[in-house]
């Protein structure tokens, strides 16, 4: 039996990197994926690709850092597939830059987006879950939730949040059969961290990957693939007995760097 059968999963930022994986895999193991994000082209890319592989997908447009909008969204998930089981929050931007040369405005709209985002999403699928009896919730954390980096300032404090976050959510709705818990990925490779590095440090690509990839003690970063898996593994029966938990997928960075 799949590991997801018949349950319906909410993805934000689903149509690319972590969350693309998390959607195809949770497609593959039964769940209906809604995926929630702004690139329209990407977005019926994935909802092609799972639904050629056999899988069941459904996407819409949605900032989740405009709560009215995410309410509309949410509410129209829950109308079509008649519950919300999973909810992954894993829209996220980032952000370079120190106390000093993160201007306000790019602090605030990394909180936007970071912290804002997964509490909108949070508070309009909670109310879903706690009336229909329970559900899982999980949300992209990050590292530096627990550690420092160099010029993380905004995106750190954001992750930070999220992580604190997770345990709130964990503590106040243990009652109501919903659990809630964090992946702590390390560094990822995915098509934004490409996009990151050539912004970032141009001329110098393959110098900062190499860099960032042999900064974790594994000396790689990441597949999208492997955080899917661990997310799976959360949003399952699999860790019914695991909430306010953040795991660590980060190929020993928290704790033999």
């Amino acid at each position: 039996m799949s590991k997801l059968q018949s349950k319906t999963a909410i993805i934000t930022g689903g149509a690319s990197g972590i969350g693309l994986a998390i959607a195809h895999l949770f497609a593959r193991e039964g769940a209906a994926v809604e995926i929630l994000d702004l690139n329209q082209g990407e977005m019926d890319r994935a909802v092609a690709e799972i639904t050629a592989a056999g899988g069941v997908a459904t996407a819409e447009s949605c900032n989740v850092a405009d709560t009215a909008q995410v309410d509309e969204v949410i509410s129209r998930v829950h109308a079509r597939r008649g519950r919300i089981d999973i909810l992954v929050n894993n829209a996220g931007i980032a952000h370079v830059g120190n106390a000093l040369t993160t201007t306000p405005e790019d602090f605030e709209r990394v909180q936007r987006v970071n912290v804002f985002g997964p509490a909108n999403c949070l508070r309009s699928t909670l109310k879903f879950m706690v009336a229909d009896g329970g559900g899982v919730i999980l949300n992209l954390a990050s590292c530096v939730s627990v550690m420092a980096i160099p010029d993380r300032f905004a995106y750190a404090t954001s992750k930070g949040a999220v992580l604190s976050m997770t345990y709130a959510v964990a503590k106040d709705f243990l009652a109501h059969n919903i659990r809630c818990n964090a992946l702590l990925p390390g560094r990822v490779h995915t098509p934004f961290v490409d996009g990151f590095i050539a912004k970032n440090y141009p001329g110098r690509e393959a110098e900062m990957f190499d860099k960032l990839s042999k900064a974790q003690p594994i000396g790689r970063m990441a597949e999208p693939d492997e955080i899917a898996t661990a997310a799976l593994f959360l949003c399952s029966d699999d860790a019914r007995f695991i909430t306010g938990t953040g795991l660590p997928v980060d190929g020993g960075t928290l704790t033999i760097r």
